[in-house]
């Protein structure tokens, strides 16, 4: 990695960091245990691909080695896509004020826009095949298992378009396969980008 990479890299995982240390005291505020804070706080896409985002980059920055083309593109797909959904689906949902304002706008907006920027400016961006596009779903996938396996055992569910109580399972299986979709759409535009980067 050159200098700039490097210093970039640590600046990414400090902002994750910082929002995730910020984060935790709060839902510790709500819950009162650790364990059951980090319980919640593992419920949620955006946490769990935040927490990848800070210990790529916080390796990223120790190392001074850039981590894999394929890795870095996939992570920037899976952050992006966290601030998409959030702000086109869900941010009218909430009204945060305070430190929680903080904490979404670094979830949502800040860190998202911090790493696809470092992936623009730094990352390696050797020939993806376009089949890394398919191969990039194994984490929304197996995220949307995960919660909604959970979701059954304890009835409740963390996204609006993921809940059994007031969709249908066949609804439920439509948002999926339309999430799914739209992660594959942009995996094809990321690859596309780092393509015309390479040329």
């Amino acid at each position: 990695m050159t200098r700039p990479a490097r210093i970039s890299a640590s600046l990414v995982f400090l902002l994750a960091l910082a929002t995730i240390a910020v984060q935790v005291p709060l839902t510790y505020q709500d819950y009162g245990s650790l364990g059951a804070t980090l319980w919640r706080l593992g419920w949620f896409f955006t946490l769990l691909t935040n927490a990848m985002v800070c210990a790529s980059f916080g390796l990223m920055s120790i190392r001074g080695q850039s981590l894999s083309a394929h890795w870095l593109g996939g992570l920037t797909l899976w952050i992006l896509i966290v601030a998409i959904v959030y702000h086109t689906l869900l941010a009218h949902l909430f009204n945060e004020t305070g430190l929680r304002w903080w904490t979404d706008l670094g979830f949502h907006t800040a860190i998202p826009l911090a790493t696809a920027l470092y992936w623009l400016a730094f990352a390696p961006k050797a020939p993806l095949p376009w089949r890394a596009a398919l191969v990039w779903l194994w984490w929304p996938i197996l995220y949307c298992v995960y919660a909604m396996l959970r979701g059954l055992g304890s009835g409740e569910y963390p996204y609006p378009f993921l809940d059994l109580n007031d969709l249908t399972l066949k609804q439920t299986a439509i948002n999926i396969v339309g999430l799914s979709v739209a992660f594959y759409l942009g995996g094809l535009g990321i690859i596309a980008i780092a393509r015309a980067f390479r040329r």
